[in-house]
């Protein structure tokens, strides 16, 4: 057929959608959905073209159905395409080069490639995009259905985190095939207006008749056009029969979309290729088959292994085949059947001991090679129809290196390596053991149940003769238990394995009781494993187990952080920190959860500085040691803790990498919990109006569900401030009181209650009921004392100045806000000292006071600029009429005019009474930088003192007074 027929609409959309590439607001992504052979990848075909042709630089990637197990074939192979046309490539292309060739040659046991590279390579993938684009790209995306789990993922994040300016990604799809996660994706970006949805319909009689012109009598093209049902393929299949022979079989049977047969093609169809394919002779047959096999390796070199030809055989066999338009040459000197469906069709009538030679032949030549088990294991695994121990050994490597950078492919891999194995006595302990690395992969790839399921049975299996596999088997368990939602049940499992008798040994009690402990804490039950945890503490003291000790007080810090109780959450976590902080990383490799307990501990208990250092830390373990479940904790640790400490930008990329692996991961509990945080994040980077952190919200209360626990209590929360932020006091007050189970958030965790008493009475309020606005302001004050957390005083301050203002008693309210900004600038919450000094504000400035209402806002909005804070930027632009009523903006004297932004911050906070150490925890710098600041503050103010500084910023209104 000639040109491209019946698909005008689809195409004068693209022609405007290249042509406005990188406008706001226009999507980045198009999604060519339909059935097989409908025209998805011509259609795509002809996208690539017209880009072309306008200058972009074009990526054309193609999933492959017998490939699924090889991680990132979909990118490796867009990727080549840059490659062969000679695009210019710049550092960040190479960077990718280099990450997709370590995901399949890792060497050792696949650490070095870990977690790091698998979601590294996502955020690098997206910037060498934007590289690449300068010009205008387009990457397209053929049989998305048939992507690996590695690419899927990656292609996900592309949808929810687009590359920056003229980028198209155009994805080519079958709706049934599609996993659901990735069609969930495409849904939600659709919803947002980021993806264009196509679905392709069947031809209409008229554009079937016109496609296939006057070579084609109109009467015998509208039988053909019945009967291919308008499916482009199936016509153009019809169209080849009729010209070379007699009328086809099934000529008037139609097209049915629900008639497929084994490799996935209408019936009608596949009789027609068969046709086609019968007249080929043996050897010709041979090396077809070996194409359809060999995929990516269908080199001439591989199919002469492959099908026992001489070279120069299979260069006339190709060569004939290639006249005949059933291959095709790729780059690379690779070979490729003309379409899927055709090497569908050939794969699945390939005798199956036929293939299995095929792909055990390209392994051995791979072999031979040198080739990584990375690299051949997709041809061995292909090719096991017995038990082969050796090749056992290749799949039970590549396993293991695939394990963090390719969990589902691992998880694969070891599968069939269980199936074939020999279910004997002599080999329980081994296939015991496979089993759990294989149900550990199945957990990491995001299937929770079907990795639970999995230990279950070996739970049940393992019984009394095997305790130490049936106790690491109930550990792992417990966790997916965890993420699945199933706290209660995570904790009854583990009762149950610390009551066996004999027990546990001291390490794997201390690990089953921290479990369990972890499991009460996100149940808001922690009282009740409270002694758990203290006897994790002595056993493991007992056993001179410092890790697993500093792990323990880590888990008694947090939980006591949690309760509400300071001042021993605070002795257990210096004593956390004190053992964890003599540990090397190596001794801590294993328990690195211990980080994220005490610097979430350390965050409650406004310890920033110490919490930062943690997290740093533990980062750098947990990426080199591809312990992917403990990065996206870390991360929503660093995000939080980001937000508080006013930046923002750094904040949101901490969420956004955590919701990537927790997506991932596949656990709705794991992900509200991030996308709780990442509401915060949004809600104060994005401007005033902006609508994405009240999406994220939503969606994290969906995630979370209504089960009583820390994660969906925090989200249910989060929800409440960004529906009161958007104008929605009623629903923030629903929320909020969700989240905490009524009015008196009996099950919110008492070390936040202040502060969501804080919103929940200004929310109050708006709606006009004052009395219950007094009853949470009266709450949050009892609370905040109790906790004796600054932070958190500070909130109920900004309660009770809330309702000061409400009842018209300015100097009251003034006075209360200035003093939450102090009690913010003590602790180091930042982002809320801006915020509370411009609620101030516009009050002083009604008091009479223009200077220091103006002195107030300048460092309020330095503050909301400097960290990213848009809403706040926002905020302060509209009062800044208020504020400067009263004439222009005060001069800075000139002894301080020399002063840099750091010196006077430093100044600033001198003035507000922090000292050296304050300042530098404060500030993340060393104590040593505070003093040489300071020392050139005082020589360029001309003071002599603390105290003459502290006075004069006063006098100008900078400083406590301010």
């Amino acid at each position: 057929m000639a040109g491209l027929v019946g698909r005008s609409s689809e195409l004068t959309r693209l022609d405007d959608l290249l042509a406005g590439l990188g406008r706001s607001g226009a999507p980045q992504v198009v999604d060519i959905a339909g059935e097989p052979g409908i025209g998805k990848s011509r259609l795509l075909d002809e996208v690539c073209a017209r880009a072309r042709r306008a200058g972009f630089t074009v990526l054309r990637g193609r999933a492959a159905q017998y490939e699924q197990h090889v991680p990132l074939h979909l990118f490796t192979d867009a990727f080549a395409d840059a490659d062969a046309a000679g695009t210019a490539v710049g550092p960040a292309f190479t960077e990718v080069r280099s990450m997709l060739s370590g995901i399949r040659e890792a060497p050792g046991d696949g650490l070095t490639a870990s977690a790091s590279v698998r979601f590294g390579l996502h955020a690098t993938v997206a910037s060498c995009l934007t590289e690449l684009g300068e010009r205008g790209l387009v990457l397209a995306l053929d049989d998305l259905h048939w992507a690996d789990p590695a690419s899927r993922e990656l292609v996900d994040h592309l949808i929810r985190h687009p590359a920056r300016g003229r980028v198209l990604l155009v994805l080519a799809r079958r709706v049934r095939q599609t996993p659901t996660s990735l069609a969930a994706a495409l849904m939600r970006g659709a919803d947002g207006g980021a993806v264009l949805q196509f679905d392709l319909q069947p031809l209409s009689e008229r554009d079937s008749v016109l496609a296939l012109g006057p070579s084609v009598p109109e009467e015998r093209a509208r039988q053909l056009h019945a009967a291919s049902g308008g499916n482009p393929l199936y016509l153009l299949a019809l169209v080849h029969a009729y010209r070379t022979g007699p009328p086809p079989r099934g000529l008037t049977a139609g097209l049915h979309s629900d008639a497929l047969d084994t490799a996935g093609l209408p019936g009608g169809l596949a009789a027609l290729l068969l046709d086609e394919l019968a007249t080929l002779t043996g050897p010709q047959r041979h090396v077809v088959e070996a194409v359809a096999a060999l995929g990516d390796h269908a080199t001439a070199s591989m199919l002469a292994a492959a099908t026992g030809l001489s070279s120069r055989a299979v260069e006339d066999l190709t060569g004939v085949l290639a006249e005949r338009d059933l291959l095709r040459a790729g780059p690379g000197g690779r070979w490729g059947l003309r379409h899927p469906l055709v090497r569908a069709l050939l794969h699945e009538s390939t005798a199956p001991g036929r293939r299995a030679g095929i792909h055990r032949a390209a392994a051995r030549e791979l072999a031979r090679a040198g080739a990584p088990a990375t690299e051949r294991a997709h041809h061995v695994a292909r090719s096991l129809t017995g038990w082969d121990p050796h090749a056992a050994e290749v799949l039970v490597e590549a396993a293991a290196r695939f394990a963090s950078t390719a969990p589902g492919t691992a998880a694969h891999l070891l599968d069939v390596v269980l199936t074939h194995m020999p279910d004997t006595p002599d080999r329980v302990t081994r296939r015991g053991e496979l089993v759990l690395e294989r149900a550990r992969a199945l957990g990491v790839s995001g299937n929770l149940r079907e990795s639970r399921d999995l230990l279950h049975a070996l739970i049940e299996t393992s019984g009394k003769s095997h305790p130490d596999l049936r106790t690491r088997a109930v550990a792992q368990c417990a966790v997916m238990e965890r993420h699945l939602g199933h706290s209660p049940e995570a904790a009854a499992l583990l009762r149950r394995e610390l009551a066996r008798d004999p027990g546990p040994s001291p390490a794997q009690s201390v690990s089953l009781r921290l479990a369990l402990g972890m499991a009460a804490l996100l149940t808001a039950s922690y009282p009740k494993a409270r002694d758990d945890v203290a006897r994790a503490v002595a056993v493991a003291r007992a056993d001179d187990d410092a890790a697993a000790e500093a792990a323990a007080l880590a888990l008694a810090a947090l939980g006591e952080a949690y309760e509400g109780e300071t001042e021993a959450a605070t002795r257990f976590a210096d004593a956390a920190g004190a053992l964890a902080d003599a540990l090397t990383d190596p001794g801590l490799a294993d328990l690195c959860e211990a980080l994220v307990w005490l610097a979430w501990a350390e965050t409650v208990l406004e310890r920033y500085g110490d919490a930062e250092r943690h997290i740093v830390r533990g980062l750098g373990i947990a990426r080199r040691g591809g312990q992917l479940h403990v990065l996206p904790h870390l991360l929503a640790c660093k995000a939080f803790l980001h937000v508080t400490t006013c930046r923002l930008p750094s904040a949101l990329e901490a969420a956004e990498e955590a919701e990537s692996i927790a997506r991932a991961a596949g656990s709705d509990d794991l992900l509200g919990f991030v996308l709780a945080i990442k509401t915060l994040a949004l809600l104060l980077a994005r401007p005033l109006g902006d609508g994405s952190a009240l999406s994220a919200g939503t969606e994290a209360t969906a995630a979370a569900g209504r089960s009583r626990g820390w994660w969906s209590s925090l989200a249910w929360c989060m929800l409440g401030h960004a529906t009161f932020v958007s104008g929605d006091p009623h629903g923030a007050q629903e929320a909020i009181t969700t989240a905490g189970g009524g009015p008196g958030l009996p099950l919110l965790q008492p070390s936040i209650r202040p502060g969501q008493l804080d919103t929940l009475a200004a929310a109050a309020l708006a709606a006009g009921d004052t009395a219950a606005a007094g009853r949470w302001v009266a709450q949050a004050t009892r609370e905040a004392d109790r906790l004796g957390l600054g932070g958190q005083r500070a909130a109920a301050l900004r309660a009770e100045a809330t309702l000061a203002e409400h009842e018209g008693d300015t100097g009251r309210a003034v006075r209360l806000l200035d003093a939450a900004a102090q009690e913010y600038a003590r602790c180091g919450q930042t982002l809320w000292e801006a915020y509370s000094l411009l609620r101030a504000a516009p009050l002083v400035q009604r008091t009479g006071q223009g200077a220091r209402a103006a002195a107030m806002w300048q460092r309020a909005h330095r503050l909301a600029v400097a960290g990213g804070a848009r809403l706040l930027v926002d905020l302060a632009e509209l009062i800044r009429p208020q504020v400067m009523a009263a004439g222009p903006t005060p001069a800075v004297p000139a002894q301080l005019a020399e002063l840099t932004a750091r010196e006077l911050e430093v100044a600033e906070l001198v003035a507000r009474g922090l000292s050296n150490q304050d300042i530098a925890a404060r500030l993340h710098l060393s104590r040593r930088t505070v003093e040489t600041h300071l020392s050139s503050v005082y020589r360029k103010a001309s003071v002599p003192s603390r105290a003459a500084l502290a006075g004069l910023l006063n006098r100008v209104g900078l400083g406590t007074g301010s």
